[in-house]
């Protein structure tokens, strides 16, 4: 990911400059040779994308259909800055046991990856 734009999950998106990347709040990204995806919904849309890129837009477009993907959803606070602050720091509060265990791996993961650099 060296010098490329990248998405990932909000709560992950701070780590990619350990790995070289430039991160981008988007849900898609597509950056020369490299297409990433941010959250778990966001899956959907990087699935789409890649279809049209390998298959064409025509068929990405019947997935669309059979999947019957017409996202609407009830709430907009699906991004921190939509949800607000209050709200992020709850969810981090939550998640922090998880973050706790991630965290040495990514430290491993980002030292590793500089040692063979």
């Amino acid at each position: 990911l060296q010098g490329y734009r990248s998405a990932c999950h909000w709560a992950w998106r701070h780590h990619l400059p350990r790995f070289g990347a430039i991160p981008v709040a988007e849900r898609v990204v597509r950056d020369r040779n490299r297409l990433s995806g941010g959250g778990v919904t966001a899956g959907i849309d990087f699935g789409l994308t890649l279809a049209a890129e390998l298959c064409g837009a025509e068929l990405a477009q019947t997935l669309q259909l059979a999947f019957e993907y017409d996202p609407q959803p009830p709430f907009d606070s699906g991004t921190p800055e939509k949800a607000g602050p209050e709200r992020v720091a709850r969810l981090q509060a939550l998640q922090a046991p998880r973050f706790a265990e991630v965290e040495p791996l990514i430290e491993r993961a980002a030292a590793a990856l500089a040692a063979s650099a």
